[in-house]
């Protein structure tokens, strides 16, 4: 392919969730809301456990990296799409629609390296609690949380380099709301099976890899706990790691239905909808998951805001 088809397309039109017209300024509206309100509550949770000292542990290292996380993660789709609703302009340079696809891989990746991350810390803790302070030092933790962003952007930047070395001849409209590695790949004037090999192999291992170690983490938990006689006892074990399942079932969740379904089911409408679960409403609803049901959480809040 020649240089010339290699530049033919600068820019993309990202089509977004809907194009009828009167339903443009209920979903700007609507975005901008959730928008807002993940910022608030990821930022919120962050600020309380940088203030609280009782929080400075293994457990809220990790929540405060998945706020970060989470907060990058919506920052990398949502705005651009409020922008394209609101200015009624749905183009994205080309530079851009590479950068965003990178940042997009990267956050989402993390998201899903740190809860196995931090399922491995609520498998410690209930598994041997004794023993937790010297496993879990602040070292290891630090460096558990570098290696996750590390993996991750690696993980992005190799399928982003390859997706910016294929040639886009046109057309250039994007049936989605933010540039999509599937969505791109049908755009190109080449073949593209050397980057779904890819994304099949080494994707599938990024995603199933840490989506294992939390169900091993998992099945050794309530192994534990059901060996806990006392009921007050399971109960109280069961609630240090409630709300990072809660958490697992929302962003997991999502990711398994839409990776593996029958190709046979596929619908664009139903791929939207469930993106916009695990990039919007899963970073938005994280941070009042974790306060909402963790009461050292709440009760930092409270001293800090009485």
């Amino acid at each position: 392919m020649n240089g010339k088809n290699r530049s033919s397309v600068t820019e993309f039109v990202l089509l977004g969730l809907s194009d009828r017209p009167e339903q443009q300024s209920l979903l700007f509206t609507s975005f901008l809301f959730i928008y807002l309100l993940a910022l608030f509550g990821n930022v919120l949770i962050m600020m309380v456990i940088a203030l609280s000292p009782q929080l400075h542990h293994p457990m809220y290292l990790f929540i405060s990296a998945l706020n970060t996380v989470d907060i990058g993660l919506i920052s990398a789709t949502v705005p651009k799409m409020l922008t394209n609703i609101y200015t009624s302009k749905k183009s994205i340079s080309y530079t851009d629609c590479i950068a965003q696809l990178l940042f997009f891989v990267f956050f989402a990746t993390a998201e899903c390296v740190l809860l196995a991350v931090m399922a491995y810390d609520r498998y410690v803790a209930i598994c041997f609690p004794l023993r937790y302070p010297v496993i879990m030092k602040t070292c290891v933790c630090l460096w558990m949380v570098t290696s996750a962003f590390v993996v991750s952007f690696l993980h992005a930047l190799l399928h982003t380099l390859l997706l910016a070395g294929l040639p886009f001849c046109g057309p250039n409209q994007i049936l989605h709301y933010f540039c999509d590695i599937a969505a791109l790949l049908k755009l190109s004037c080449v073949r593209t099976s050397t980057n779904e090999l890819i994304i099949f192999t080494e994707g599938s291992l990024v995603v199933m890899l840490p989506f294992s170690a939390v169900l091993f983490s998992y099945v050794c938990i309530v192994v534990a706990i059901l060996k806990i006689h006392s009921t007050e006892g399971r109960h109280r074990a069961f609630s240090t790691c409630s709300s990072h399942l809660t958490v697992v079932i929302l962003f997991y969740g999502t990711l398994v239905f839409m990776y593996f379904r029958p190709s046979s089911s596929y619908s664009l409408s139903q791929e939207k909808f469930v993106t916009v679960m695990y990039n919007v409403l899963a970073p938005t609803l994280n941070p009042f998951i974790y306060s909402l049901r963790n009461s050292e959480v709440k009760n930092s809040l409270r001293k800090l805001t009485s």
